[in-house]
């Protein structure tokens, strides 16, 4: 029915706001007006005067809706290229099945899609069969095939973690900007060491582990000047076995305070009984007795802000590291762990909570370094 006929109040004398009638005369074109507005009911679709509905916009297709965020549950899908286990694709994960479980959003997901091409094919069966609002994942070892399936599909968000940048219209970016926390790691792992031997294995010497590790040594050689740091790259990101192994050699090396960058070393400081800082996620549950703290990643923040972009018809391709930093609640140090074989002295968490609290006030700065850390050991494939 047209706004027009919609205008008409039998209980009134007028037509419209704008026109007043005798009662009588109105009383009878007012008959004739709603006859007319039963007719115009009656009629085909296809004579009628009123112009189509646009199309749907090419943006993102969570951007265009006006539905309110309570109305409308968002279909979003992760895509992981190792097994959820592996503690970088776990936050992600951990953060988007939150959001399932709290109802706000309908979400699948599919891990350990390796590095041998299988990323774009997954990727496109999921934007032609699925069409999710949003996709998640990692582009670490994909990044071109990530990156070239994103642009054949703009009416969907892709949301990936990633060393490059954000590609309009619909490709953001973002990484684990927790070298604030592995810093405050390592002013604990100085403090405590007796042999001044620190062991830090990790996945690979690019720039996004190498400024983890960096930060890590920094922190340790703040507070203890005498510590050295051996670092270990296993060329792989998940490998657990070879993380254990790189891990023993280190302590076989002197370490009592390993670094778990990747997953797999706190076993071997459960197996020779050392001390360990998880990495990623609180790895406490591991080994309760063994893991004194982890440098911890929380992706809800950077989650919720792309969900509520998505839903206000927002979203745009951007990089999201703001949301990994310890100022947005992205990066923390877990609640140090006093129970591990050899206790911790009191005034050293006090001293690693001090600088904590300058850390966020904004009168300390960790500096970021990239550089492969010095005296490294590069293990072959």
């Amino acid at each position: 029915m047209s706004d027009r006929c919609r205008s008409i109040d039998p209980d009134t004398e007028t037509l419209t706001p704008r026109l007043r009638l005798p009662v009588a005369f109105a009383t009878l074109v007012m008959a004739l007006a709603l006859a007319a507005c039963q007719g115009a009911a009656t009629t085909p679709a296809a004579t009628s005067a009123t112009p189509p509905a646009p199309e749907a916009s090419a943006a993102p297709s969570a951007g265009g809706s006006s539905a309110s965020p309570e109305a409308r549950k968002l279909k979003v899908f992760g895509a992981f290229a190792t097994a959820i286990e592996e503690p970088w694709d776990g936050v992600i994960h951990a953060a988007l099945q939150a959001e399932k479980d709290a109802g706000r959003i309908d979400y699948q997901f599919t891990d350990s899609i390796g590095y041998s091409g299988d990323m774009e094919r997954v990727l496109r069966e999921v934007a032609e069969k699925d069409q999710p609002d949003v996709i998640f994942g990692d582009a670490f070892g994909n990044e071109e095939a990530v990156r070239r399936v994103a642009a054949e599909y703009p009416a969907i968000a892709f949301v990936f973690g990633s060393g490059g940048g954000p590609a309009d219209p619909n490709f953001s970016v973002f990484d684990n900007w927790i070298h604030e926390p592995a810093y405050l790691a390592g002013v604990l792992a100085g403090g405590l060491t007796k042999s001044n031997v620190i062991g830090a294995v990790g996945g690979y010497p690019v720039p996004e582990v190498n400024r983890i590790v960096n930060a890590f040594t920094k922190g340790a050689q703040d507070v203890n000047p005498k510590v050295d740091v051996k670092v270990t790259f296993i060329s792989s990101w998940f490998d657990p076995a070879a993380a254990k192994e790189a891990a023993l050699a280190q302590v076989g090396a002197g370490a009592d305070i390993l670094f778990a960058e990747r997953f797999g070393v706190i076993e071997a400081a459960v197996e020779k009984n050392v001390l360990a800082i998880g990495n990623m996620s609180d790895q406490k549950n591991l080994a309760p007795k063994n893991v004194v703290t982890s440098v911890t990643w929380n992706m809800d923040p950077t989650v919720k802000y792309v969900l509520d972009q998505v839903l206000a018809g927002a979203y745009t391709a951007q990089d999201l590291k703001d949301f990994s930093m310890v100022a947005k609640g992205g990066a923390a140090l877990s609640e140090i762990n006093k129970d591990v074989v050899g206790g911790v002295p009191q005034d050293l968490i006090d001293k690693v909570m001090a600088r904590e609290a300058e850390i966020k006030a904004g009168t300390f700065r960790v500096d970021i370094n990239e550089a492969q850390p010095a005296g490294s050991t590069v293990k072959g494939g």
